[in-house]
């Protein structure tokens, strides 16, 4: 089933050894990603025509202090080789479909803070079978620069019933099955788009 769902997926003819950027200003969102030989950040998809121009944050924002901050996540895996994804509001008050994540607690490894994160935010409960990529991205606060790095792990669903009333933050709105193959169409962030394609691409060097 997977192996079938990844051949679909893969078909989307990206260059996947180039490293390319993008910005905007908004909220000076620099996303970069690099293709992993080990958990290290994957390569950014190519910047969409409708994007627009790259712009440049006002002199202000270089005066922020930066913090870094950690997060884990990933791909949730049933025995009919669906995914697990959230709905969740944006800052801007949109609903938009991802993949569930969260910040790395004190004392947890990334493979573990998949592990809970997945299991506050679907209901599912799951276990680590595979390293995805780290998604390095920054963005700008009212008070602070953030550089984000997010790993993403493949898990196995061991358990557990889809549902988001364990999520503590009650951020997930919504939970829903995807087949794998369709996560291009539905996931809302072009960064996780890419992540599942890179998973699509290995399993296909497996088969």
């Amino acid at each position: 089933m997977l192996a079938d769902a990844a051949d679909d997926h893969a078909q989307n003819p990206l260059e996947p050894d180039k490293l390319l950027y993008t910005s905007q200003s908004v909220s000076l969102q620099q996303r970069t990603i690099v293709t992993p030989s080990a958990p290290t950040p994957a390569m950014m998809p190519r910047r969409r025509s409708a994007d627009g121009p790259t712009t440049f944050a006002s002199l202000d924002a270089q005066e922020l202090p930066v913090v870094r901050e950690y997060s884990a996540g990933g791909l949730v895996f049933d025995d009919k080789g669906r995914v697990a994804i959230i709905a969740r509001h944006s800052r801007s008050g949109h609903l938009e479909w991802c993949l569930p994540k969260g910040h790395i607690e004190k004392g947890e490894t990334p493979q573990q803070t998949a592990v809970r994160e997945v299991h506050e935010e679907t209901g599912i409960l799951g276990e680590v079978v595979d390293s995805i990529a780290t998604i390095d991205y920054w963005f700008t606060g009212t008070s602070q620069r953030v550089h984000k790095l997010v790993h993403h792990f493949a898990l196995r669903q061991i358990g557990g019933e889809l549902t988001v009333e364990g999520d503590p933050d009650h951020e997930a709105e919504d939970a829903i099955w995807v087949d794998f193959a369709d996560l291009d169409d539905v996931l809302s962030y072009p960064n996780e788009r890419k992540i599942a394609w890179l998973y699509a691409r290995k399993l296909n060097r497996q088969a």
